[in-house]
C-alpha cells in the first residue's frame, strides 16, 4: 500500500498544481533566508558600526566587513541544514493544493471539501517548522554520541515528524482534526513507515525540496486506502 501510494504520487508530479506549490515553497524559502540574512547584517552593523575598538590593536575599521563575510559564509553553510525544514514547512502551507490535485484524479466521485482557512495554515506552518528544527537541533547530539546510527535517527526522526504532519493534512481534510488523530494513533506503525521512506531522500540535494509535495500526495492516498480498509 505505502509503494503504491508513492508511485502514484511520482506519477503525477506534472500536475500544474504540484509545480505551483513547488514554485511557492522554493520561492518564499529562499525569501526568508536572505530577509533573515538582512536582519543579521543590521544587528551586526547596529552593535559594531563602522568603528570598534579592539584590545590591543586598538581602533580597527575592518571589523564590520570581517563579521559581514564571516556571517555569509555561516548563513550558506546553515542554510543547508535548514533548507529542508524550512521549506517543508513553508509547503505544508499550500499542499491543500496538492491532496485536491490528488482526489481530482484518483477520487473524483468524492464531495468538495473547504480550504483550510489562511492564519489557521500559517499557525501550522509555524508550529511545524519550530517542531522539526527543535528536534533536528537535538538531534545533533545523538549524531555524536552515535556517529555510526547517525544517518538512521535521521531518518526515524524526520520520518516520524513528516509522517505524522502529512497523514494529519490529508485526514483532517475530510474527516476533521479529532478522528484524524484518532485514525493516526491506530496506524501509527503504517504512518511511521512511509514517513520514513519520505525521509530518506531528504539527505540528497535538489530532490528533498520535492519531498513536501510527494509526501502531501502519498498520505492523501494513503488515507484512502486505510479508511477503505477500516
Amino acid at each position: 500500500m505505502i509503494f503504491d501510494s508513492f508511485f502514484k504520487a511520482i506519477a503525477q508530479t506534472g500536475d500544474p498544481r504540484f509545480r505551483k506549490v513547488l514554485a511557492l515553497g522554493i520561492g518564499l524559502t529562499l525569501a526568508l533566508l536572505i530577509a533573515a540574512y538582512a536582519c543579521f547584517l543590521v544587528l551586526i552593523q547596529w552593535f559594531v558600526g563602522p568603528d570598534a575598538t579592539v584590545p590591543v590593536l586598538g581602533e580597527v575599521r575592518w571589523l564590520d566587513d570581517l563579521l559581514s563575510i564571516g556571517s555569509l559564509i555561516f548563513m550558506l553553510i546553515l542554510s543547508i541544514f535548514l533548507m529542508v525544514p524550512v521549506a517543508s514547512a513553508i509547503t505544508s502551507m499550500f499542499l491543500d493544493d496538492v491532496a485536491q490535485a490528488v482526489e481530482d484524479k484518483h477520487f473524483p466521485y468524492l464531495p468538495s471539501v473547504g480550504r483550510t482557512p489562511f492564519w489557521e495554515a500559517v499557525k501550522d506552518t509555524v508550529n511545524f517548522l519550530g517542531v522539526l528544527i527543535t528536534v533536528n537541533v537535538l538531534a545533533l547530539i545523538l549524531y555524536v554520541l552515535f556517529p555510526p546510527a547517525a544517518l538512521f535517527i535521521f531518518w526515524g526522526l524526520n520520518g516520524f515528524l513528516l509522517g505524522r504532519e502529512y497523514f494529519t493534512l490529508a485526514a483532517a481534510r475530510r474527516i476533521g482534526l479529532p478522528e484524524a488523530k484518532k485514525m493516526r494513533r491506530k496506524h501509527l506503525g503504517t504512518i511511521w513507515m512511509a514517513g520514513t521512506l519520505m525521509a530518506m531522500p531528504l539527505s540528497i540535494p535538489l530532490l528533498n525540496l520535492v519531498i513536501p509535495i510527494l509526501g502531501a500526495a502519498t498520505f492523501t492516498h494513503i488515507f484512502h486506502a486505510l479508511q477503505r480498509r477500516g
